[in-house]
């Protein structure tokens, strides 16, 4: 049976809902639906959703934003990327350009694009420049730029890539002895390609209810009467309630394509650390076009001990869920989207950009 908004939140409002009851939402995109519909004041009091790490602009290791900033600078490549990634800033001296933005203000050539399909104009267009795409997100942008790989591309462009998966950050979480949440809302989008069955890992291994949930308040509030009911009734399984879209098992074709020229790989987070079989990595075979290969001298690996967020920033406690955005020390006063410090105030997937987006504009007073 349909319900709207309004059906959903008397529903929840009829339950017999324990003091406390933590919910991650694990997807930016959810979190922006949820803050933008003020879902949290509309929800009983007693209900806490929790921004979780769904932010791939937010978790791109620090090393690798600043591989890019060289490539821009020193080997005179063409540096694309999707827009987000061109104000995420780096720890560097103030000397330098601390954002790829600052780097196309300084002289090198960055241009922002918006699918795979823009980066290889922008090489076919320029035949005689290396152009070197700097791909980071999660399975659901990595399967695209995967795709361009398995159909072919021009001979001068490489892909730094910074692809992420989702659910091994979640699974960290849950392994640790507090996991700071009682029940998972499942990304959507991420589920659409590989699909729901992915989650069951959370009832099944976790004890703990799950749902997928779309983008609208009428899907998110599904998932949340669908988790609280699993919580009341002590029968947890993964619901998925956003059947549209989402099937079993994803999408075949862009699975096949992501195993077809990607492989997974132990990677860093930034402000988390390294997380096991977490990243997408390009398979050897394809190495000219993996400008880890082709350009190995700007890769500095002594970032990955400094690619930390930048002093004072709480941005990994953020993606974290351990703090809500507004409890940053740096939140509204050194860290807004005009000044970023950290990542999380710079993409629109960015807990922190989305609460000041939907007019939360002080930190909260400790």
């Amino acid at each position: 049976m349909h319900r709207d908004a309004a059906g959903w939140l008397e529903k929840i409002r009829a339950l017999p809902l324990p003091e406390r009851v933590k919910i991650m939402n694990v997807c930016g995109g959810h979190e922006r639906s949820i803050t933008l519909a003020g879902l949290r004041s509309a929800l009983p009091h007693n209900i806490e959703l929790i921004p979780g790490p769904g932010c791939p602009v937010c978790v791109c290791p620090e090393e690798d934003v600043y591989q890019a900033i060289q490539l821009a600078r020193q080997a005179q490549v063409i540096l694309v990327a999707f827009g987000d990634m061109l104000r995420v800033p780096v720890n560097a001296p103030k000397d330098e350009p601390r954002s790829l933005d600052a780097a196309r203000a300084a002289g090198a050539d960055v241009r922002p694009v918006a699918s795979p399909t823009e980066a290889v104009r922008i090489a076919l267009d320029n035949p005689q420049r290396e152009v070197v795409f700097f791909a980071a997100g999660f399975e659901t942008t990595t399967a695209p730029v995967a795709a361009m790989l398995a159909e072919g591309v021009p001979a001068n462009l490489s892909v730094l890539l910074s692809g992420r998966l989702t659910w091994p950050a979640v699974a960290m979480l849950l392994e640790a002895e507090t996991p700071g949440f009682d029940a998972l809302i499942a990304p959507g989008h991420v589920a659409t390609v590989m699909g729901a069955d992915e989650w069951n890992f959370v009832p099944q291994q976790h004890g703990l209810p799950a749902a997928v949930a779309g983008f609208t308040p009428e899907s998110l509030l599904a998932a949340t009467y669908s988790v609280l009911r699993q919580l009341l009734s002590g029968r947890v399984f993964l619901d998925n309630c956003y059947p549209q879209l989402v099937r079993p098992q994803g999408n075949p074709s862009a699975r096949r394509q992501l195993q077809q020229v990607l492989q997974v790989s132990d990677a860093n987070w930034r402000g988390v650390g390294r997380i096991a079989a977490s990243g997408f990595t390009i398979r050897p075979e394809l190495a000219a076009h993996d400008a880890q290969v082709r350009f190995p001298s700007y890769a500095d690996p002594a970032r990955r001990r400094a690619g930390q967020m930048p002093p004072g920033c709480d941005c990994a406690r953020v993606v974290l869920g351990k703090i809500y955005p507004d409890q940053c020390r740096l939140y509204g006063s050194a860290c807004t989207p005009r000044t970023p410090v950290g990542p999380c105030m710079v993409s629109d997937e960015g807990a922190c950009r989305i609460w000041w987006a939907s007019g939360i504009r002080e930190a909260k007073v400790a």
